[in-house]
């Protein structure tokens, strides 16, 4: 894979506004690079992620200037790589969805310790990809990019698209070309240029990391390649709101759905630097993985006590998830285990059950990928990996709306003719 060095110079890198962001760490070796658009290591190849520096904060006055901030994402800006004016300038502002309380669910599942969905679905595209690319787009102005881009499953295509129109920039994004039309008219619309791949999401990845080191990819921010150590910053706020909105307190267990994996370890990430700052009390959470059947290789590698993982050919309808080579997949392995969690998978048909379910209890239309956690916490509760008894969290990553071919079988419940004689015939009093 090729790696984009910064285009300016090292003191410009250094000058670049990013608040605490101090520099770039290998998670491998440690090895430290200034701030800059670049996402392996140069001494081991290594991924490279963002490294704070926190140091003089007061944690009560931390705790009320958030408190204190606006309803999206930009109220952690404190704790994240972007310049302490970012609430000023266009952006699409995600964050702060609902944290649900999911009484009649976890009546359903036989949940007692309190059950919540934290609904991401009332982001700005109905998906959480809004908050890594909002984290994205900042860095690509610090860095002087003019076109916003990235490989996409769907979710993500749009979520660039939507970020980029509103900051005024052109985007050009990348999918597999047998994505689900409602994800493809979704990203088409807000006038960016889209481009279908032949072949999976894994496909499209290794595209997108050969033009970035091509002269055609010159002034090119690849949210989700060259800006990953950004971007993946965005599902941090995940874990700072879940957190927040439970009045300061860590969740015992968390359930979050796998593609790359990025999401799972940011989000623990996130809960550890709460933790660290103060904010909330440092006590043990267990971090669950979810994976549909038909992309499920870290899910078999955890099962299977193995610490690599193989890659795997997706074939399920949760697409959003189907990324066979996940990047942070080991990664997640590291995490289920260290916090006493675990990784399962469920079938296509428990994902759409489980879809249903969620939809019938509580009113939340979940796309696949929510199908997905909802289905493995309904299995892991059964097979008593999940204890009901304690305070647990479910992630619902996009709306339903996008994926209607997965409960397309779902129709009328009867046809009668306008009077209430039929209307009694059809058995419905």
């Amino acid at each position: 894979m090729a790696v984009q060095t910064v285009a300016s110079t090292t003191d410009t890198a250094n000058s670049v506004d990013l608040g605490p962001a101090a520099a770039l760490s290998c998670r491998e070796c440690g090895h430290r690079v200034p701030l800059g658009p670049v996402f392996a290591c140069e001494e081991c190849f290594g991924p490279l992620e963002i490294a704070y520096d926190f140091s003089g904060h007061d944690t009560e006055e931390l705790r009320k200037r958030i408190e204190a901030g606006p309803a999206n994402i930009w109220r952690y800006a404190p704790l994240l790589p972007v310049p302490a004016d970012v609430a000023t300038k266009p952006n699409l502002n995600p964050g702060w969805t609902k944290l649900v309380q999911a009484d009649n669910l976890a009546r359903e599942l036989g949940v007692t310790g309190g059950l919540y969905v934290k609904d991401d679905s009332g982001n700005p595209t109905h998906s959480f990809k809004d908050r890594v690319v909002a984290q994205a787009l900042e860095a690509a102005r610090a860095f002087g990019f003019t076109t916003l881009s990235c490989s996409s499953t769907g979710n993500l295509a749009g979520a660039v698209g939507a970020a980029a129109a509103r900051a005024g920039l052109r985007s050009c994004v990348f999918i597999p070309h047998d994505l689900e039309q409602g994800k493809i008219v979704m990203a088409a619309v807000y006038g960016g240029e889209l481009v279908g791949i032949e072949g999976n999401y894994d496909d499209v990845n290794r595209f997108c990391s050969e033009l970035i080191g091509d002269p055609a990819g010159e002034g090119w921010g690849f949210v989700n390649v060259n800006l990953r150590p950004y971007y993946a910053e965005g599902s941090k706020t995940l874990a700072y709101e879940i957190c927040e909105q439970l009045g300061w307190r860590l969740p015992d267990q968390l359930v979050v759905p796998i593609a790359s994996g990025s999401q799972l370890t940011k989000i623990d990430k996130g809960l550890q630097e709460l933790i660290r700052l103060g904010l909330v009390e440092d006590r043990p959470y267990k971090i669950f993985g979810a994976q549909a059947e038909g992309c499920s290789p870290v899910s078999t590698a955890f099962k299977a006590g193995h610490d690599v993982v193989r890659p795997q050919k997706p074939d399920t309808i949760a697409k959003s998830l189907a990324i066979g080579n996940p990047a942070d997949g080991p990664y997640v392995l590291d995490i289920a285990r260290r916090t006493g969690g675990a990784v399962e998978d469920v079938t296509d048909a428990q994902v759409v059950d489980a879809i249903k379910l969620l939809a019938r209890t509580e009113g939340i239309f979940a796309e696949t990928a929510g199908g997905v956690t909802v289905g493995v916490t309904k299995k892991l509760i059964e097979d008593g990996v999940l204890d009901p008894s304690l305070t647990t969290v479910v992630l619902n990553t996009g709306d339903g709306l996008k994926t209607l071919d997965a409960v397309a079988g779902t129709g009328l419940t009867a046809t009668i003719r306008p009077s209430l004689e039929s209307f009694r015939e059809a058995g419905l009093v």
